[in-house]
């Protein structure tokens, strides 16, 4: 399960990098969304395939938590599985053609992208706080995501100040940002691997008739 962590973000990230090299002319990268490609007919089936390895990632990155430090990763855990669902939802409910979000899909599709990309960081933060060993790499992944998604947010055409920073110009490379910090920190989370403490079983030597248990 820990390999199908490490694989469903590693093939998403793949896929972004294909659309990009392959479609050169469908999104602009510095203004158009990634969902954007979605709505192309050459691009869409490689779109929802990188949502779902994505999503798949997520899931198989909470499984993994659970083997090996089931108590402290469980909040980390539900978080994950609530970033898969989002990932999920927004493969099955495409976008809208911009600027104008009019349709149940597209507004299924803005809500649960926004579930994702404050659930992984949400989720990389919380496991370093309560894991047993110091993760300064979840926990810098996790403060470089949410600083970015907030600079993708005051930088998006909806923002009232978008237009005093010329956010309408870059908010696309933002958003890519984003999305590439939420997938190395997916695979840093997988990485994880301190296993729960074991409680000993041994029979003290003082102990009442040890001698004859043993």
């Amino acid at each position: 399960m820990r390999r199908l962590a490490v694989a469903g973000p590693s093939v998403a990230l793949a896929v972004m990098l294909l659309l990009h090299l392959l479609f050169p002319g469908v999104v602009d990268p510095l203004n158009g969304l990634l969902s954007d490609y979605a709505l192309g007919e050459g691009t869409a089936a490689l779109f929802v395939l990188g949502m779902l390895a994505l999503a798949a990632g997520a899931c198989a990155a909470a499984y993994h938590l659970a083997t090996v430090d089931p108590v402290r990763s469980a909040a980390a855990r539900v978080l994950l599985v609530m970033a898969s669902a989002g990932l999920v939802l927004s493969a099955v409910f495409p976008t809208d053609a911009a600027p104008v979000v009019n349709t149940l899909s597209g507004e299924i599709h803005r809500w649960s992208t926004a579930l994702v990309f404050t659930a992984l960081p949400g989720a990389g933060w919380i496991l370093a706080r309560q894991s047993r060993r110091p993760l300064p790499g979840v926990r810098a992944l996790s403060l470089a995501s949410v600083v970015t998604l907030a600079a993708y947010l005051l930088s998006h055409p909806g923002s009232p100040v978008a237009e005093l920073i010329g956010g309408t110009a870059f908010y696309g490379l933002l958003e890519r940002l984003v999305v590439v910090l939420e997938i190395v920190l997916l695979i840093s989370i997988s990485a994880v691997g301190h296993k729960p403490q074991t409680i000993s079983k041994e029979i003290p030597a003082h102990a009442p008739y040890a001698e004859n248990i043993r």
